[in-house]
């Protein structure tokens, strides 16, 4: 696939510009965070590559880079759990992205059959050794073994 994307101008015209020109990292990623377009639920982190971004522009329906396993998806290609992208922001300086998505499916994101990969929280003002995750809450909507088998990190 040829590059999608200009190269980064001038610092002002990544800050300020009208242009797309992601600065993606030295794997040819950008980080994405996907958060629910209704309540603002933050669903996922991803990553995203130059093709996984055009396609997700392109199509209105987000596609990731999975670092795992080394190649481009589509998410709910397997699952049926979709996220169509409502409205998708750049940051500042080009190289991080947020999508605000309405899910299909059961609603869940997580791989692990919850709505969210965010589903535990650390306690604070502790010893960091100590920390013992506490669940949100957020049980699974589905089984994630029915879907994906034992294939491991499967969106």
């Amino acid at each position: 696939m040829s590059k999608p994307f200009a190269a980064s101008g001038s610092h002002s015209e990544l800050e300020e510009g009208d242009r797309l020109t992601p600065r993606f990292d030295a794997a040819g990623l950008v980080t994405c965070i996907a958060v629910d377009a209704k309540d603002g639920a933050v669903l996922m982190l991803a990553h995203m590559n130059a093709e996984a971004l055009a396609l997700t522009i392109e199509t209105g329906e987000a596609h990731y880079y999975s670092r795992s396993r080394g190649k481009l998806w589509k998410k709910g290609e397997t699952s049926g759990h979709t996220q169509k992208v409502v409205e998708l922001l750049v940051d500042c300086d080009q190289d991080a992205v947020l999508l605000k998505v309405e899910m299909g499916g059961t609603g869940a994101a997580c791989h692990t059959g919850r709505r969210s990969c965010f589903y535990r929280r650390v306690p604070l003002k502790g010893a960091a050794a100590d920390a013992r995750l506490e669940f949100t809450g957020d049980t699974p909507r589905f089984d994630p073994a029915a879907i994906y088998g034992d294939a491991p990190h499967q969106h």
